[in-house]
């Protein structure tokens, strides 16, 4: 069995469906450090041929809480995020196929962090029929003390796994051979360039899943993007 290991983040890149498409399953972490200046509450969008930032305002609270203690500001406004979403894609090809989509996802009405990012992935991923199961890391009987290799260890270990696939930066994280010593062996999924037209000026690459689908479309993203990846 293939396992993957994700921090849940907004609405991310077209790599992080890939990386859930290529495995049997994926844990999801609830309980690990919300990180500033990342991507779990943040992403790229297209807006006046420039990259934008794509956010969801915090409420004020601890730096060593998990992402699961943390909550949506009470100032978040979801209709606004809406307007700025539609005003920068309204002459996309796909704006009407995707709209539902993103609506669905910014109106869902939970508060609490990690809940809004597990629906929002768990929507994309209906949307694009990636059916691989979604299993939350605290849900897991490990030991959750462990940080790094050690806690993805136990947790390939927990749930029966045999292979253990990571994002491309994980190189610079985890070693096969240790893995192999654990009976486990370790893949990284790298995704291959993909450029697509925009609106005609000079392309950005690596914005989020939803930039994708309102160029190309839910067909042309599953029949020339999603597989666009190499195991190494």
């Amino acid at each position: 069995m293939k396992l993957a290991i994700m921090q849940p983040y907004f609405l991310p890149y077209i790599g992080y469906f890939q990386l859930i498409r290529s495995a049997d399953q994926l844990v999801l972490y609830d309980n690990i450090e919300y990180t500033k200046k990342g991507w779990i509450n943040r992403n790229r969008m297209l807006q006046h041929d420039r990259e934008a930032i794509l956010s969801l305002p915090l409420k004020s609270d601890s730096d060593y809480l998990h992402i699961v203690q943390r909550q949506l500001a009470a100032s978040f406004d979801r209709s606004k995020l809406l307007r700025q979403i539609e005003a920068a894609y309204r002459r996309a090809p796909w704006l009407g196929e995707t709209w539902p989509l993103v609506q669905r996802i910014i109106e869902h009405p939970d508060n609490n962090l990690f809940a809004y990012l597990h629906h929002s992935i768990r929507a994309i991923c209906q949307h694009l029929e990636i059916a691989t199961p979604i299993v939350i890391s605290s849900s897991v009987p490990i030991d959750h003390s462990l940080k790094g290799a050690d806690k993805v260890v136990a947790l390939c270990h927990a749930l029966g796994a045999s292979d253990y696939i990571n994002s491309i930066g994980g190189q610079q994280l985890y070693d096969k051979q240790a893995f192999l010593a654990q009976q486990l062996s370790l893949h990284f999924i790298r995704t291959r360039p993909i450029e697509y037209a925009q609106f005609g000026a000079t392309f950005l690459p690596w914005l989020s899943i939803l930039d994708v689908l309102m160029f190309n479309g839910k067909a042309q993203l599953m029949s020339h993007m999603i597989d666009a990846y190499d195991l190494i």
